[in-house]
């Protein structure tokens, strides 16, 4: 598994923002899969960060957040965006394309949600918003009787 299967969505996130803010002060090549480099924090506190490309949970970092353990950091994500720039890429194409097509499913839902609705009988409509109403949050009910039911009490 690379590091960014490994990796809290959260550490890949912010280690993508480390990167595109230039945090990785420097690094160096010790092996074909190995690295060293330097990351700034966001203290301005300066962080050895030493990744494993082919063992992701070998890496290190000195951060508070890593130190002695084996979790991936967002300095550790920022160097391996930092070393392989292709994959910062990919991750943000993918989002991209997630989020377009997240887009086009809640576009169609919602017009599924329209036909439904509109097929529906008088009573079943009713019937269906009763439902929705005692059953939902409070919020809902409360806010709904506030934009209808004053106009209703008082006219």
């Amino acid at each position: 598994m690379g590091i960014l299967e490994v990796a809290s969505g959260n550490s890949v996130w912010r280690g993508y923002d480390y990167f595109e803010e230039k945090k990785v002060i420097s690094f160096e090549k010790i092996s074909e899969t190995l690295f060293k480099g330097v990351v700034s924090g966001s203290s301005n506190e300066i962080y050895d960060v030493t990744l494993d490309v082919a063992h992701p949970k070998r890496s290190s970092c000195t951060c508070p957040h890593a130190e002695g353990t084996r979790r991936i950091c967002k300095h550790k994500t920022a160097l391996y965006f930092t070393i392989f720039p292709d994959e910062a890429e990919r991750l943000i194409n993918e989002a991209r394309a997630y989020e377009e097509e997240e887009e086009q499913r809640q576009i169609q839902t919602e017009k599924d949600l329209v036909t439904y609705v509109r097929k529906l009988k008088k009573s079943e409509a009713q019937e269906l918003l009763l439902d929705l109403l005692f059953a939902g949050p409070d919020w809902q009910y409360e806010n709904f009787i506030r934009m209808h039911l004053d106009d209703y009490y008082y006219s």
